[in-house]
């Protein structure tokens, strides 16, 4: 890649983690645990602490991801091989913490990313807002993988053929 395409994909990273961790943190400041669970049930008691603890995961690799972009393309000569460690560490971290939760309270099913229906699944019935969150980052997170595919696995094939260890 180019270094005008790294940067360029370091600025839409950065605004589309932005959005995400903006949609994150208003439903974090907004719902407790009490707040989600309507009804005294001990499997949904664990199914929304592991999905707020994975939420709140999510959001601290996203935060962290933001700033280092932002770092990056602050630096007055842009360094190319710390944008790209970046990227890598935004669908490694974020894009992978999001579609591959810890506590698997969700998962895609890709089967459905073809019909224009929602491809996540949840393992239990979720509030509404809970489950509109998912969806909607899912749409941000998707994008990004969409857009960050190459630093699956080409980037780091390419710095183990350059000598580097990674």
């Amino acid at each position: 890649m180019t270094t005008g395409q790294v940067k360029n994909l370091c600025e839409t990273s950065r605004t589309k983690l932005k959005e995400a961790i903006a949609k994150m943190e208003l439903f974090l400041n907004h719902y407790s645990l009490p707040q989600l669970l309507t009804e005294n049930d001990p499997a949904m008691d664990e199914f929304y602490r592991g999905y707020l603890s994975d939420t709140r995961h999510l959001l601290v690799f996203c935060e962290v991801a933001y700033e280092k972009l932002g770092v990056s393309l602050r630096r007055p000569n842009f360094n190319e091989d710390f944008a790209e460690r970046t990227l890598y560490d935004v669908y490694h971290n974020c894009v992978n913490g999001f579609f591959y939760p810890k506590n698997e309270c969700y998962s895609e099913d890709g089967r459905y990313a073809y019909t224009g229906q929602d491809a996540i699944r949840f393992r239990k019935k979720p509030s509404r807002e809970a489950r509109n969150l998912t969806i909607e980052l899912s749409k941000i997170f998707e994008e990004l993988r969409e857009d960050l595919s190459y630093y699956e696995t080409d980037y780091m094939t390419q710095r183990r053929m350059q000598g580097e260890r990674v």
